[in-house]
């Protein structure tokens, strides 16, 4: 394939630790190419370690990066060295994607919208009894999109703490799961701690056996493609969501951002795919 980068071409980067799994920078070239506009584009990745975000953001200013999408766990630190945030990812308290507009740093968080869109093409979130497992950048986005659409959220995380901080922020409830069975109580259950990626692949955030076929349960791990948390939801029955969905809808909306361009849902939703 002929390349068409050239010293005019903006780079996007995302921005992580782990990063090397990511597939974003594969989907959103997908995105580019299929558009024509992978003269005007191309997507890298780079591993940037937590204390060195700032120096990240301070490079992407000086080098005129153009788009800097932000993984686990640098959601929130992101934010503190931004000129402008979103009034979204505000009110979440996390940003996954910012934008350079002519010098100008702009924050946005596009999670929630990959969270709620698989979720809606196949049920209604009002008044649903969702279980979010974890409290970080990306529960942030999660709980705020599920409250947007009328669910009734309750968040259980292994430090209790940032549970009920977390609950606090969104005025919804939290649990500790002192009785596992509660589990079976939720419409709908959501991963979106790093368990299920490696170094813990083999292992769940809860226990899996009072999952029921009555439930959906989504884990936003993409890697590997089917969690263990996945694989034993879909022994008992439950309606399953791959993370893949969440990185696809998240993406593109992304890449509006960043391209001003519709994004080719199909194309990237296929590379995402034949990648897995």
């Amino acid at each position: 394939m002929f390349m068409k980068i050239s010293a005019k071409t903006k780079i996007c980067l995302i921005i992580g630790d782990p990063v090397s799994h990511s597939m974003s920078p594969a989907m959103h070239n997908a995105g580019y190419e299929a558009l024509g506009i992978d003269d005007r584009f191309v997507f890298l990745g780079a591993k940037v370690k937590a204390q060195d975000v700032g120096v990240a953001v301070e490079c992407m200013r000086k080098m005129g990066i153009h788009g800097l999408t932000c993984t686990i766990p640098h959601k929130v630190e992101v934010m503190k060295f931004l000129d402008e945030i979103d009034e979204t990812a505000k009110k979440i308290g996390a940003v996954n994607t910012v934008l350079n507009k002519n010098g100008k740093l702009i924050g946005f968080n596009t999670d929630w919208q990959g969270t709620v869109i698989p979720l809606e093409k196949i049920i209604s979130l009002s008044g649903k009894k969702v279980l979010v497992l974890g409290a970080g950048g990306a529960a942030r986005a999660i709980v705020f999109g599920l409250l947007k659409k009328g669910a009734k959220v309750k968040i259980f995380n292994r430090t209790k703490e940032k549970a009920v901080k977390l609950a606090q922020e969104f005025n919804c409830q939290v649990t500790s799961l002192s009785i596992k069975s509660e589990i079976r109580d939720f419409d709908i259950i959501i991963n979106t701690t790093s368990v299920g990626m490696k170094p813990l692949e083999k292992e769940t955030p809860i226990s899996t056996k009072f999952i029921t076929n009555k439930q959906i349960v989504f884990d936003i791990v993409y890697v590997p493609f089917e969690t263990k948390l996945l694989k034993e939801a879909k022994k008992r029955g439950a309606r399953i969501i791959h993370g893949t969905e969440m990185l696809l809808h998240q993406g593109t909306t992304q890449f509006e951002i960043y391209t001003g361009h519709k994004a080719p849902e199909e194309v990237m939703r296929k590379i995402l795919y034949e990648k897995n």
